[in-house]
């Protein structure tokens, strides 16, 4: 476990450990002034897979990690919204691009980085795109241009293969998939 907690946001004490609270188990971070519990949950990043005819929307990343790679616009999803107002706000934040979802495409677990990626197939309202403040470039790519050898992360690679593979059977089922 990572004990990345410094101090008890309940009670300010830094009295912390690792420890199994009874009724559990698993290792919590405890506080031992307190005694409450800090759980470390995984991170939901939403994103999109952006379409627009035979093409797709990728952004080549301004920022850490990764930097200079390209990705789909995906980020973390914030507290107060749903799975969907966090895929089309990251998607206009890093791509300045208006989508409609078109259904919920990818899902898959990370376990090693503790995220799970919630992907959507969507289309992009108007050709009106442009890079946000986490992205140098946004471009549509054929099949053909996608470019392969450098894109960000796994969980592109993996949604962009499905893609062209279900485009060519001409249905989109849901990708569950641990990675």
């Amino acid at each position: 476990m990572n004990l990345n907690i410094n101090y008890c946001s309940y009670c300010g004490a830094d009295q912390l450990a690792e420890e199994i609270p009874a009724g559990d188990n698993m290792p919590r971070i405890v506080c031992s002034q307190c005694g409450s519990i800090h759980y470390q949950n995984p991170k939901i990043v939403a994103g999109c897979l952006v379409t627009w005819q035979d093409q797709v929307l990728l952004c080549r990343r301004a920022i850490e990690p990764r930097y200079g790679l390209w990705t789909m616009p995906a980020g973390f999803m914030e507290n107060n919204e749903s799975i969907e107002e966090a895929a089309c706000r990251e998607t206009f934040e890093e791509a300045q691009a208006r989508v409609t979802l078109d259904g919920l495409y990818g899902f898959y677990s990370i376990p090693r980085i503790s995220h799970v990626y919630v992907l959507f197939r969507g289309h992009l309202d108007k050709q009106e795109f442009g890079p946000g403040s986490e992205s140098l470039e946004v471009k549509l790519f054929s099949e053909a241009e996608i470019p392969w050898d450098d894109l960000a992360f796994n969980a592109v690679r993996v949604t962009l293969r499905h893609y062209f593979n279900d485009r060519k059977r001409g249905e989109f089922p849901l990708h569950l998939q641990t990675l």
